[in-house]
This record gives C-alpha cells, structure tokens and sequence, in this order.
C-alpha cells in the first residue's frame, strides 16, 4: 500500500480531479468457491515443510509497512514455530510506516551465509520502494530454492515486481487491484479471499489480514490445538480465508475526508505511546498503525522510564526504537493493561471516532482493510 499512502499526500490537488481508476474498477466475480478451498490449500502446502522450517520476515531499512511486518514476525515467535529471523536489506535500523522504528536480527547478507540453501518460508511485507533490485533478485533466488513466498497486502506488488505472480491466482489490498492486474495478464485475480496460495506463492489482502494468515501459517506448521492458543492470546476468533471484497473503495466522500486532514496541520497532534521492556508487538502495531491512518496524527513510541531511553525488546525479542518525545508538543496514548491485541485495536477505532468522528474511522479501516468478524461466523 506504500502507493496508495504517496498519492493521497496530494490529495489536496487529486479532489479537484477524478478519483483514481483503480478505485472505480469493476466488481470482481465473487470467489466463493475459491475462499472455501483456500485456507486447506494453503495447509497442504504447509504440510510438505520442515517441522521446524527457517522462516524470514524482510524488511526494507526506508520503509516497511508496519503492521505487515511486525504481526507475521510475532505471532510466528510466540507460536515456537521454527526459526524465524527479521531479516533487512542493509545493517541499522528499519523505518516502518507509517509509525515506529526496529532493529532487524540480520540482513540479507548474513542470512544467504548461515542459510546457503535459502528459506523454508519468507515473508514480504509492503514496502516504500517495491521495486529495489537487491530485494528482487533476493526473492527470485530464494523462490528459486524452493521457498513459500508470502505478500502480505502491498507486499504483492513486491512479488509482481520480482516476476512472481505470473500464471498464478492471487489476492491483494483492493487499491492495488487494477495495477496487479495489468502487471501481471498471465495471471488472475480472485476477491472475496483472505489469503490465498498457488504454487508456492501467498498473497493476501489488506493490512488486517496479517493475523490470519500468520494464524494459518502457525496452524498449516503446528497444527490447530497451537493456532487456538496464539488465537486466544491475540483474541482473534476466525483466521479463514473468508473475506468481502466489495466496499472497498475511494469515493468523493472518503478523498474529502482524507484531503481535509491532510491540509488541516492546525489540527494534526503528536501522540506519544509508552513503552517498556516486553511490550506487545502486535498492540502496538495495532494501535500506531490506525492512529496514523487518521491523516492527522503522528504516533511515536516513547520510553516508559529511564530504563527504555534508546531501545527496548518487545516480547517477541525484537528490538524497537524509542524517541524522547519534544516537551509539551506530544498527547499520551497509552496501549490498554493486559488487553489482548484484537481487543486493544478495537478500542483504539472506538477511541479514534470518539476523538475525530466516524468518518476518520472509516477511512482507517479502509486502508487497513478491515472487517469486524460477524458473530454468526466466530
């Protein structure tokens, strides 16, 4: 989605204009069927994997999608399932967006010396630049090994970049929709799923669907009595491969909204979430990555005590980047005491239309791609 997030920072001028072709791109034919399937296709494919596959979650060091990132990284750690290393292009820190700043464990480099024969699993987020050769060819070269490649939301336009979805069926975040189509004529594009895998190749949809694919990789690897437990931590209650694509979509309404934030600095705020040692990384994630999609607030994350100044390990063991934030310019936003992350998330949409109203709310879950689970289906 790192497209979608430089042109609506022109918004201003693009209200004046038509709203873009891929936002009023034709429905789809539903994919019923296919989302049926597509979840114990993806678990087949799991089953010829290690027991304890080698798995990367790649990073590039200007700019990864947050949640994309962060959520596969730790949920796949707290289940114990197999060996997984966040691994960046370059050594230093990674910058994600649109909030926060981590630490990799390794870079490409170190990972191709202790793994010679490439990944069991890798694991694309979005990026800022979705077309950096060094990554490409990296990824051609670990498909080439024999590696499941796994796009979550714009991470797509990554694998399109690097040839990757051609003659196959995939899924992507519903503005990339037209563009990975004419990309890629060889291949077809299915709605109405979560997450989708053919042959060796899973894409999924928006930023969301991070937690369901990371709960079906954990489940499709460990089995399902695991999944139920990391599910029961995240509070998560359905990770198939269920999905409506239909809504999604700009409108006059939604680019005014965005516009209006985007040109109101007046109004934008600085909020300031405290951490410590072993922080949720998933909360966090959570709750930055929606604040930030408002279009008028920049969120940080500050040390909680002297003891978080610089640097502190969140509980997954990854290591986030804290900012002394500037004397009276920051408002504090506190994640939720021993809340679970679907829960904390939740809180923060009620907390950002309680703030700013349902229209802000609305278009952070379009950009995010997300669907409240309906009772009947959890």
């Amino acid at each position: 989605m790192p497209r979608l997030l430089s042109l609506l920072s022109l918004l201003c001028a693009l209200v004046a204009q038509i709203i873009p072709a891929a936002a009023l791109a034709s429905p789809d034919a539903p994919g019923s069927d296919i989302s049926a399937t597509a979840q114990q296709d993806l678990f087949d494919a799991l089953a010829k994997r290690p027991r304890e596959p080698v798995i990367a979650v790649v990073a590039l060091n200007d700019g990864t999608e947050t949640t994309d990132f962060l959520v596969p990284y730790a949920v796949l750690k707290r289940a114990g399932v197999g060996r997984v290393q966040a691994v960046a292009l370059e050594a230093g820190e990674v910058t994600l967006m649109p909030a926060l700043r981590i630490v990799p464990d390794t870079t490409l480099t170190a990972f191709d010396a202790q793994h010679p024969n490439g990944a069991d699993i890798v694991i694309v987020p979005a990026m800022h630049t979705d077309d950096d050769p060094r990554v490409l060819r990296w990824l051609q070269q670990q498909a080439a090994h024999g590696a499941m490649i796994v796009g979550i939301c714009s991470g797509a336009r990554v694998l399109s970049q690097a040839g990757l979805l051609k003659r196959r069926r995939f899924t992507g975040h519903w503005y990339d929709r037209s563009d990975l189509r004419d990309a890629n004529p060889t291949a077809s594009y299915v709605p109405d799923v979560r997450y989708l895998h053919d042959n060796g190749i899973v894409t999924t949809t928006g930023v969301s669907a991070s937690i369901p694919v990371s709960l079906a990789l954990v489940e499709g690897l460990a089995g399902r009595d695991r999944a139920l437990a990391v599910a029961q931590w995240l509070g998560a209650s359905d990770w198939s491969a269920r999905h409506t694509s239909a809504g999604f979509e700009l409108n006059a309404r939604r680019l005014w909204t965005i516009a209006a934030n985007a040109v109101s600095v007046w109004r934008h705020e600085t909020l300031a979430i405290p951490v410590a040692e072993g922080v949720d990384d998933i909360s966090l994630a959570l709750t930055a990555d929606a604040w930030s999609r408002t279009w008028r607030t920049t969120v940080i994350a500050t040390p909680a005590s002297a003891a978080s100044i610089g640097q502190v390990r969140m509980a997954s063991g990854l290591t986030l980047v804290t900012t002394a934030p500037a004397s009276g310019t920051t408002r504090p936003l506190a994640l939720t005491r021993d809340s679970n992350a679907m829960t904390q998330f939740a809180q923060s949409l009620a907390d950002i239309e309680r703030r700013y109203g349902p229209a802000e709310r609305d278009i952070v879950t379009l950009a995010m791609e997300y669907i409240p689970t309906p009772k009947s289906q959890r």
